[in-house]
């Protein structure tokens, strides 16, 4: 994978050259009509044995007087008036030659057929011969589960592309489309035949995990099963992952502990003043130990990272970032005073959100009003110098520098030395090393906020920089304890405005054993990935990605020339077992982790102190994927590719070719169209041709006939359709130059080959994309615009009563 990608051949021109015409390209070109082939190879037969005789015989063919050859059997010959007798070979010569004509004739209509039946599929990359066989392994009998419930775009070509999405789609409820005004023109009977097949399918498709499944989604899911599986040989880190998975959605236990295990840590901390118990311990001693041993940061977030400032010059230092905090009550920005506040319509919601977490933690409600009031005025007095990131980015305040001791000197209500080094305990940290600050406003104004509450001596028998502490701590730990905190938390989340639905609780287990254990994750992960068909299908379409650019109307040289130079020097690559520690590795590595069947909250603390070597390694570790990546980024000169994106149902080993090419070949396309290319249609003009005319096709099978006033899509939906088309012309290629390689492919639910391709390219495209929003007609509608004037699909996907699809050009 890490040799420099082929070069591509350059594509010929979709334009015409001058003056010559339209011209069909050469591959498609017919040879001579058979019926002149045949007339002029019985001409040149002729000819042929009039010159092979001697002349002597010659003459007396003219003359009609032919000596007999001794050599040759003796015939008896009629007697013919004034001639002598003649051997009957020569007088039926004139039958012989049209026998022999004939013959020749047929086979070079044999020949013709054949050629033309050649180029054209060679054309494709595909020569179906023989029966091809089906694919019936365990995978794809689950894909052909999914794929019988689709339907079929050559079935059904006015409308297939209505009800690709599933019968959830709003397009099922009017028979109309997703996007725009209704379709219209569809015959009624036909529509509704094709609304009550889906809906059919409704069911079996909300059962079964969809092609169109969030690529995130599907991910999580695959390891959701290797956490679940039932493997004794694996090592003691792997079953300690395991067993953190296990203990996560043992719900029964962690309702049973209710808020035990939680007031037992605070006692640990020195209590606090809510339960009356506080041992009045010291501020910055309590917050180094939330950092370090809880991944708790009240009053700021600290990161690991580069300078991009040093990033150009080539250096790879990383240094300790300190940025404003995710506090807990809501703000919002005032852009005339240029300060944030917090929410007016969200104090109520807010203050029953605080009652509320008090009351479970046995808070009496006598002195419950005074902590939360206290709560909620420290909250608001640090919310209002925070800013936005916009803000903070045209103020210049990221990346500032200065020396822990500088900081010190600007903040001095925190021991920054002292909370850094517990906090990144055992790298080694001293005042004169570098940070980076990332709201310094905010920080200053975060050390006069702390001073002024701790001299509060008024005050200081309630703690409110503790009990401010104290409520933050417990926020990192509601995923750890019984469903009475994570349903106060929801309701808050509702007051909010948001509607998103709760995870499943198997998706919260899988994504807080991530936090932790992701090495294991990631290894387990990489010992089922088939890496030479993946390494197969990234370099086939990077090569033809490649390939793509040559056929680009450039809008300068300038332009082409930074994009060439830029793809040119990229290396594709999977992020493979080359930075992935061995199981006796991990093995070492997690020997001092003790996880506990029953007892998740335990489990849990050490959750969060493996956070905190995670982010040490931070300091000398490569950068790389993270386990949960599903698409491709850039890391130098090389284009990484997460193990993540190979997994079903969007890849497997055992799957058709086509069908991996036109599911996972067709995402990696439009990843790596977005990721290198997002400003083409500033440098290309073939980015607002294609996507008109796509725009056009799109028009003529879904508008009323005569139906004007159509609107002209806008430079960011010109730019969506030519990438999403582009990736479709991508993938297809790609799949062209794996069966050029290595010749034949398997079937599946009786499709094969482009038939199969295409069937799948229409199921994938309805999972949730980033872009979706610039696209205005739906993706799988891009196979109708494909086959409009291609000899590759099975059957013409005109809609017959669209009359005049057929007069539009190709794209």
């Amino acid at each position: 994978m890490s040799e420099t990608p082929i070069e591509p051949e350059p594509q010929p021109s979709s334009q015409p050259e001058p003056d010559r015409g339209l011209q069909p390209p050469p591959l498609l070109q017919l040879p001579l009509p058979p019926e002149a082939l045949c007339q002029a190879q019985q001409e040149i037969q002729l000819q042929s044995e009039l010159q092979l005789r001697p002349v002597s015989q010659q003459t007396h063919l003219s003359s009609q007087s032919v000596s007999q050859p001794e050599s040759l059997p003796q015939l008896q010959p009629q007697p013919q008036l004034g001639e002598e007798a003649k051997p009957a070979w020569i007088k039926h010569r004139r039958l012989l030659l049209l026998l022999l004509g004939s013959s020749l004739c047929a086979a070079i209509l044999g020949l013709v057929y054949y050629t033309q039946h050649d180029l054209r599929t060679e054309s494709t990359g595909i020569k179906q011969t023989g029966t091809v066989n089906p694919c019936l392994s365990p995978a794809c009998q689950t894909a052909s589960a999914r794929l019988s419930t689709s339907i079929d775009p050559f079935a059904q070509p006015c409308d297939y592309f209505l009800f690709t999405c599933g019968s959830d789609s709003p397009a099922l409820a009017t028979g109309g489309r997703q996007r725009g005004e209704g379709i219209s023109n569809i015959p009624q009977g036909q529509r509704k035949r094709a609304v009550r097949s889906e809906r059919k399918r409704g069911s079996q498709q909300r059962e079964n995990t969809s092609l169109r499944e969030d690529r995130k989604s599907a991910l999580l899911q695959y390891l959701r099963k290797i956490l679940e599986s039932n493997n004794g040989s694996t090592g003691p880190a792997v079953q300690k992952a395991k067993g953190f998975y296990h203990s996560c959605l043992d719900t029964r236990s962690i309702e049973t502990a209710g808020a035990e295990p939680f007031l037992t840590l605070i006692q640990k901390l020195g209590g606090w003043a809510g339960s009356g118990q506080w041992n009045q311990t010291d501020f910055n001693s309590t917050l180094s130990l939330l950092m370090r041993d809880y991944s708790t940061f009240p009053f700021f977030n600290l990161y690991v990272g580069k300078d991009p400032n040093e990033i150009a010059r080539g250096t790879t230092r990383k240094y300790i970032q300190i940025d404003q905090p995710d506090l807990l009550i809501p703000t919002e920005w005032n852009s005339k005073t240029q300060k944030s506040q917090a929410e007016t319509q969200t104090l109520r919601p807010f203050l029953a959100l605080s009652q509320r977490y008090l009351a479970l933690l046995g808070v009496p409600s006598s002195s419950s009003n005074c902590h939360v009031g206290i709560f909620i005025s420290l909250s608001s007095e640090l919310a209002v110098a925070t800013a936005p990131l916009p803000h903070r980015l045209l103020k210049g305040q990221l990346y500032q520098r200065m020396t822990i001791k500088e900081l010190q000197t600007q903040a001095p209500a925190i021991d920054w030395l002292r909370c850094l080094q517990t906090a990144f305990h055992p790298h080694p940290i001293s005042q004169e090393d570098h940070v980076l600050l990332h709201n310094l406003p905010y920080i200053v104004q975060m050390s006069r906020v702390i001073r002024k509450w701790l001299n509060k001596h008024e005050l200081s028998s309630s703690g409110p920089l503790h009990t401010y502490m104290v409520l933050n701590l417990l926020h990192t730990f509601i995923p750890a304890l019984d469903s009475r905190f994570s349903e106060t938390d929801r309701n808050f989340s509702v007051a909010l405005g948001n509607t998103d639905g709760v995870a499943p609780r198997w998706k919260r287990c899988v994504l807080e054993t991530e936090k932790g254990f992701d090495s294991i994750l990631t290894h387990l992960l990489n010992e089922r990935i088939a890496h030479s068909e993946a390494e197969e299908i990234v370099l086939n379409i990077f090569s033809s990605f490649k390939s793509k650019l040559v056929d680009l109307k450039w809008r300068d040289q300038t332009s082409r020339q930074f994009v060439m130079n830029k793809i040119q020097s990229l290396t594709p690559r999977l992020w493979t077992e080359t930075e992935i520690p061995s199981e006796a590795e991990l093995d070492q590595l997690f020997s001092k982790v003790t996880v506990s069947a029953h007892g998740y909250f335990s489990n849990y603390i050490q959750l969060l102190s493996l956070q905190q070597k995670r982010r040490n390694k931070l300091f000398t570790q490569t950068e790389g994927a993270d386990i949960l990546s599903v698409t491709p980024f850039l890391l130098g000169n090389e284009l990484i590719f997460p193990m993540g994106m190979f997994l079903p149902p969007l890849f497997h080993p055992t799957y058709p070719r086509a069908m991996n090419y036109a599911v996972l070949g067709s995402l990696i396309a439009k990843d790596i169209l977005h990721l290198l290319l997002p400003d083409i249609h500033s440098q290309s003009e073939t980015v607002q041709a294609v996507g008109e005319c796509v725009w056009a096709h799109y028009l003529t099978v879904t508008e009323k006939p005569g139906r004007g006033g159509a609107s002209a899509l806008s430079a960011a939906q010109q730019q969506e359709v030519w990438v999403q088309y582009s990736a479709l012309q991508i993938a297809l290629q790609a799949y062209h130059q794996s069966l050029t390689k290595h010749p034949g492919d398997t079937s599946l639910s009786g499709f094969s080959h482009i038939h199969l391709f295409l069937t799948s390219f229409s199921q994938v495209n309805c999972d949730s994309d980033p872009y979706r929003e610039f696209l205005p007609l739906e993706p799988s509608f891009l196979i109708t615009v494909i086959c409009a004037k291609s000899e590759l699909c099975p059957t013409s996907l005109q809609c017959p009563n669209k009359t005049q699809q057929h007069l539009l050009p190709s794209c």
